[in-house]
């Protein structure tokens, strides 16, 4: 591996829209996102599970379920 070619690997603070931060390793020195794990539905236990337009009971009547 050629080392003057390879970008500095550094010790980066992630900061979320909702505010969280976190350190993280990443080339980049500073790193925004929009969503993490503090504020993420999956990760919360806030998910909601919804039938769009009925989709679920049109295939089990179709398939015959």
């Amino acid at each position: 591996m050629k080392t003057a070619i390879q970008p500095k690997y550094n010790m980066t603070v992630v900061t979320c829209a909702c505010g969280n931060q976190f350190e993280s390793g990443s080339v980049k020195q500073e790193l925004r996102v929009e969503i993490c794990s503090a504020c993420h539905p999956f990760f919360t236990g806030k998910q909601k599970f919804m039938d769009a337009g009925g989709r679920v009971d049109r295939f089990k009547k179709k398939y015959g379920i």
